[in-house]
């Protein structure tokens, strides 16, 4: 049953107090649960916001839940699907044409949901629901065809609106293109001058990468542009908007491990069930681009978006060098990644949902990330860049994260091993720390000569033989795991030199028994 109420925005539903997302419950009674949505640490949550924000995820339930029972072989379910859509066709029309009054002035407004963003993936499903009921025979009530013209009326509305604030590339337009093309099936939608052959090559960049150089929100535009492409089939594909989709399916080709982890580069979730969903329908989706490229070079680079990955010796590798990324760009330039098969041992953190202000900020500063900082401050907006790179080893730099600052990594896969070295060098003495960020059990002990050794558990265990250049001091402390889990302690190692104008850190990676 879908719920009496306007959606919220779904961000809020996260914890105040522990920061982790609300569990998922009672998405289709119709009805907030009474005791309050449930946080993992025991806590319970009733306030507007959340309210709010369970009723975006309910809305989004019971859409699922009618296109299940529209694609069913039985015909009662598929009645039954009819009588839902008649429903939500009464409620949408009942909202009138204005807005959602209760949005925050920055949203780009919505009529169900405070946003036009969850409007639009919300409508792709209840166009999915018609669209199967129609090619199983069934005739649409007058007022459900009425209903997807108002569904397609907004998101076109909405489109028009980015494009007059200069932001047609935003994934927001991806989202608005494909809840035009699934409700009306209309080819103006992928042809037209702002449609998706129009906005994939000005959101993706010629390396396949969608620009904010998010994991996240890159398999996001590409599943809109698929589930469009679904919807209109009929369409010829242009040849280079193909080659960019094909592009963009090799990104994530690339990062995923052997054994099918995907790191959260940049903003979004590391861990969340609904992102799992999200990615297991757009790899179903991928065989409308055909064959796809595989990756067997150790070394992958992206030079648009400004990722490398390294993969050897039972490692997968990868070192962030690339521009900002925008509102979904974190402070984590020059960012070592270190994953085995199916363990992260190293990850990037992730984000938490973004209501959460406090942990936002957090886990987008350069303290959460395993990068490098100076004077215990974070590193500005900025872009690296290449230094070389042959098949078996890359180096970048920056010069731009720190004033008087410049840095570089260097990687190789050497004699079964990863090695690192990421040297530092600064205008006048200065605190400078490297940071090991694990998610995994993590033991230190110091080796001869000042150096370190490190044992990462998991799945696979990674050892580690660190040592600097000049003396340097190490701080082992409890740290908050990625952000999934905020109350997830692990150690933070923070290798420090108190007074550098040059340092090197080097670290040799290689896995163990």
């Amino acid at each position: 049953m879908p719920p009496a109420e306007r959606g919220g925005w779904w961000h809020a539903y996260v914890c105040p107090v522990h920061g982790v997302e609300l569990e998922h419950e009672g998405l289709l009674s119709g009805a907030f649960p009474d005791a309050g949505a449930r946080c993992r640490h025991g806590c319970r949550v009733d306030e507007p916001a959340v309210r709010g924000a369970w009723t975006v995820l309910a809305h989004q339930a019971c859409a699922r839940q009618i296109r299940a029972l529209a694609r069913s072989p039985h015909a009662a379910d598929r009645h039954t699907a009819i009588d839902l859509l008649t429903g939500y066709a009464r409620q949408y029309a009942a909202l009138g044409a204005a807005p959602h009054e209760g949005a925050a002035e920055w949203m780009l407004r919505g009529r169900l949901f405070h946003q036009a963003l969850t409007e639009a993936i919300w409508a792709v499903t209840i166009g999915q629901a018609a669209r199967a009921l129609r090619e199983a025979g069934h005739p649409l009530p007058a007022e459900v065809t009425e209903f997807l013209r108002a569904l397609v009326a907004a998101a076109g509305q909405a489109r028009d609106a980015l494009i007059r604030a200069g932001r047609f590339d935003s994934n927001y337009t991806a989202w608005l293109i494909a809840a035009g093309a699934v409700c009306s099936g209309r080819p103006e939608w992928l042809t037209g001058p702002q449609g998706l052959y129009a906005h994939v090559p000005v959101a993706v960049r010629p390396d396949g990468w969608e620009w904010e150089g998010s994991t996240y929100y890159h398999g996001f535009v590409l599943r809109a542009y698929l589930l469009a492409l679904h919807a209109v089939r009929h369409v010829e594909v242009p040849g280079e908007v193909r080659d960019r989709l094909t592009a963009m399916a090799g990104v994530l080709e690339s990062l995923t491990t052997l054994g099918g982890l995907l790191p959260a580069l940049h903003d979004g979730p590391y861990d969340r069930p609904s992102a799992a969903y999200e990615l297991t329908e757009l790899r179903e989706l991928l065989p409308l681009l055909g064959a796809l490229p595989t990756t067997t070079e150790p070394v992958t680079l992206h030079r648009d978006a400004g990722y490398a990955v390294l993969r050897g010796a039972g490692l997968h590798a990868v070192v962030d060098f690339g521009p900002h990324g925008g509102s979904h760009g974190h402070l984590d330039k020059l960012a070592l990644y270190l994953y085995g098969a199916d363990t992260p041992w190293q990850p990037d953190p992730g984000q938490v949902p973004y209501a959460h202000r406090g942990w936002r900020r957090h886990y987008a500063s350069t303290a959460a990330h395993p990068t490098f900082s100076v004077d215990g401050s974070d590193q500005a907006e900025c872009a690296g860049y290449l230094i070389g790179h042959d098949n078996r080893s890359v180096a970048v730099g920056c010069d731009t994260a720190y004033p008087g600052v410049t840095a570089r990594r260097e990687l190789a896969l050497r004699d079964g091993a990863l090695v690192d070295e990421l040297t530092v060098e600064t205008d006048r003495p200065r605190l400078v720390v490297a940071h090991l960020r694990p998610d995994v059990d993590l033991t230190v002990w110091p080796s001869a000569g000042g150096a370190l050794e490190t044992d990462w558990a998991g799945r696979q265990k990674l050892l580690g033989a660190h040592a600097a250049s000049v003396p340097a001091d190490v701080l082992c402390r409890p740290g908050p795991g990625p952000a999934n889990d905020p109350q997830r302690v692990r150690t933070w190692v923070d290798w420090t030199v108190p007074d550098a104008t040059a340092v090197t850190f080097r670290s040799v990676y290689r896995m163990g028994t």
